[in-house]
């Protein structure tokens, strides 16, 4: 109510300052039809259209792979179970293992170094004198089969690698798929109260007009 009008019931010429229409509501209108009156112009469709886009949907294909995860149950079954290693696999790692750590490091050379003094302090029982060629050749030995054994055991690092890697991404995405199912629960849970709350509200407002049409009863 400005300057004496009542706005939401009939025409203000001039309130506030400023020329204010509004036009007045229908007597009999609905609710629904009263709120969209008095509504902005385009608000309603704006917000509907954002609460649309908002709104979760899972397409066939997601629903197949979904069905194809829960079936899998990708979480519940770690990635170590999925493939055993045989005894070539576990050797190649025990040799990796052994080779890449200080203790071999420290080990072969001490032995170098024994084996260098030995050939060259003991010149009249050398069994490799100088240039060591021998040991040359227990290097190269080494060399040959140690590089493929190491290659084995990082080429089985990496495929366990990429098996954690989809194990993770199939964990993920069924999560997501089921937490988007969740939200497309939920918005039609949300829409079937919402249309429940507008018919009671209807049969609210039909009573209310019943009750208003009928003649008021003269006290006897």
């Amino acid at each position: 109510m400005v300057d004496g009008c009542v706005t939401t019931t009939g025409d203000c010429a001039e309130a506030a300052g400023g020329p204010m229409i509004r036009r007045p509501r229908q007597a009999g209108g609905s609710l629904e039809e009263n709120m969209s009156e008095d509504a902005i112009p385009g608000a309603t469709s704006g917000a509907n259209g954002k609460a649309a886009s908002l709104r979760a949907h899972l397409t066939e294909e997601e629903h197949k792979l979904l069905s194809r995860l829960r079936h899998r149950k990708p979480a519940r079954i770690p990635p170590s179970d999925l493939a055993k290693p045989a005894l070539g696999d576990r050797l190649a790692d025990a040799v990796a293992s052994v080779v890449g750590s200080w203790r071999f490091i420290i080990v072969q050379s001490v032995l170098l170094t024994i084996w260098i003094l030995a050939n060259l302090f003991a010149w009249w029982s050398a069994w490799d004198p100088y240039p060591f060629i021998l040991l040359n050749l227990v290097l190269s030995f080494q060399a040959a089969f140690t590089a493929p054994v190491l290659m084995m055991s990082q080429n089985r690092q990496s495929d366990i690698d990429r098996m954690n890697a989809q194990h993770d991404y199939e964990v993920n995405t069924k999560a997501e798929l089921e937490i988007e199912l969740l939200h497309q629960k939920i918005d039609l849970l949300r829409e079937q109260e919402i249309a429940m709350l507008l018919k009671m509200l209807t049969r609210f407002e039909r009573r209310m007009e019943e009750r208003m049409d009928q003649p008021e009863r003269e006290p006897g």
